[in-house]
């Protein structure tokens, strides 16, 4: 059968057990792929996968002794991708580093698909003895959730929980906030200089507003490329590099966007106080998120962060007066 494609309706009997047989191997293969990716982070919940890995070897067994039973030990080889409309799923077992939420839905929807399969293939048996084992394990895939809580009581811990809980907020902190932060912080204060050096150096709204937005997309592209190229996070910790490059571009240019939109505003006066309104909404901001995610002191992050804007902001005054 390898090479050709049928449709799940026309399988036989035989080639339907060899279906559920490769489908069990296969969840048995990926709950070890993701109790191998969890095991360093997440240690506790990777035993709970590991278990999960042999009930699946389990029902193989189940499945491949009735095959055996009604066909012989010549075991047809088909596979998901033999039949159409079948469970295709993305290898986020391959993953690294692996999200414990996301490993948690994936294995969910797995279980769902898994039962379904089992009840969808019962109803295309004319073989009593196949139809009862197809349905007991539809049940058995329901019976996974209460198995899987029953694994997570015994090896999940208070300590082990709060463990990976600590463990999934650095993850959160390196992949996304970390990046975001740098980003809002080189956008909204890097591009004060030039902005009001433009602002005041031609007291012309639009002009101004030009020189922002270059400045802003510029230094966007820029910290974008630099934190993606910066480390792959596979030692790190730090997560997808184009999720934190992205991530930390967009709030690069958003930091810088901010304080460069009033100057569409044709006023010069008006245009200028509203964007320095902005800047110190924009610091107010960067220094909220370093004292809720980074555990810097209000005062102490609220004074650096006002110091150096109001540097780079009187910096950027000077020059364009000059």
């Amino acid at each position: 059968m390898a090479g050709t494609v049928k449709r799940f309706a026309d399988l036989t009997e035989r080639e339907i057990l060899a279906l559920a047989i490769s489908n069990e191997e296969d969840d048995s293969r990926i709950y070890h792929g993701f109790a191998e990716g969890l095991g360093e982070q997440y240690p506790a919940s990777a035993k709970v996968f590991s278990e999960m890995a042999a009930e699946e070897a389990s029902h193989r067994g189940m499945l491949f002794n009735l095959y055996r039973e009604k066909f012989g030990d010549a075991l047809l080889l088909v596979r998901r991708e033999d039949v159409t409309g079948f469970i295709k799923r993305k290898p986020l077992w391959l993953t690294r580093p692996l999200g414990l939420a996301a490993v948690r839905r994936y294995t969910a929807d797995m279980e769902k698909e898994a039962e379904l399969f089992y009840r969808k293939a019962a109803e295309h048996t004319r073989d009593a003895s196949i139809r009862e084992l197809l349905l007991h394990l539809a049940d058995e895939e329901i019976k996974h959730e209460v198995r899987a809580n029953e694994l997570a009581d015994t090896y999940l811990t208070k300590e082990a929980i709060a463990a990976e809980d600590e463990t999934q907020r650095r993850a959160f902190l390196l992949q996304y906030i970390q990046p975001g932060l740098v980003g809002l912080m080189d956008g909204s204060v890097s591009t004060l200089a030039p902005l009001f050096a433009a602002a005041f150096a031609t007291h012309k709204p639009f002009e101004t507003f030009l020189v922002g937005l270059a400045a802003s997309v510029g230094a966007g592209i820029s910290m974008g490329f630099a934190e993606a190229l910066s480390d792959d996070g596979a030692l790190t910790g730090r997560g997808s590099p184009w999720i934190r490059g992205t991530v930390c571009g967009l709030m690069t240019t958003l930091g810088g966007l901010g304080h460069t939109l009033p100057y569409l505003i044709p006023d010069f006066w008006i245009a200028t106080v509203i964007a320095v309104a902005v800047v110190v909404v924009e610091l107010t901001v960067i220094s909220w998120i370093r004292h809720r995610y980074m555990d810097t002191p209000w005062l102490q992050a609220t004074f650096q962060i006002a110091v150096g804007g109001t540097l780079v902001f009187l910096a950027g005054i000077l020059i364009g007066s000059a």
